[in-house]
């Protein structure tokens, strides 16, 4: 699988040339177009009840699309709901952990899956859902505004605020906890962060769909009864 990211950051488009027969797993209405001949086949990645959890703990669609390229060759473009970047990382026998909406597209070889040993860490905290990817191959993740690396040296820490937290290696240490205090958490407008302990990269949005919401929701019109 070869991927090429287009149009970035604001309205990026992912475009993935596929070898002959080769598949790749697909959120629920990532796809924008694709190739003659590349078929579509939807089904409950990992079997019915891991993708019943996926779904319920991870925020993710139950079903996915599995695309297939025909004896030639193909291709498809993803593009996530939000306006936003895409990023392709390249994982080599690690796992990642990426965040509940982030996730667009996998190589079949990765894993996805919600049992491991710090989801509860995140499980419990409203908007911090993390969904932990591993194995070898390529993960299209995508973000709300654009993706902003950060690369931490050993021993070094990073705070980031849980709406822009996109990903980041599960062999990083991380701490989520509320910004300060009751009150100021209250009156600053601000909730929970998570606290990263390098090496190893981290990938944050820009932009935050919570704060966007908050934003949003007191201009809207109230419903008449």
């Amino acid at each position: 699988m070869e991927a090429e990211i287009l149009y970035r950051p604001s309205y990026s488009l992912a475009l993935v040339r596929l070898a002959p027969n080769e598949e790749i797993r697909v959120e629920t209405g990532s796809m924008v177009s694709m190739s003659d001949g590349v078929t579509i086949q939807t089904q409950a990645t990992g079997g019915l009840l891991k993708s019943l959890a996926r779904s319920i703990a991870g925020g993710e669609s139950f079903f996915q699309n599995v695309f297939r390229a025909p004896a030639e060759g193909g291709e498809i473009t993803l593009a996530p709901a939000l306006p936003g970047d895409l990023a392709v990382l390249e994982l080599d026998n690690q796992s990642m952990l990426i965040q509940s909406g982030s996730f667009v597209a996998a190589e079949t070889g990765l894993r996805v899956d919600t049992t491991w040993g710090g989801a509860r860490a995140f499980f419990g905290s409203e908007g911090l859902i993390m969904l932990r990817v591993s194995g070898s191959g390529k993960v299209i993740v995508s973000a709300y505004g654009a993706i902003h690396r950060k690369d931490l040296s050993s021993g070094e820490r990073y705070t980031v605020d849980s709406g822009h937290l996109v990903a980041f290696p599960e062999s990083i240490r991380f701490r989520v906890r509320p910004v300060g205090s009751v009150k100021s958490t209250f009156l600053s407008k601000e909730g929970l962060v998570v606290d990263l302990t390098g090496p190893g990269p981290v990938f944050v949005q820009t932009r935050s769909i919570d704060a966007f919401l908050a934003w949003l929701l007191p201009k809207l019109p109230a419903r008449r009864e």
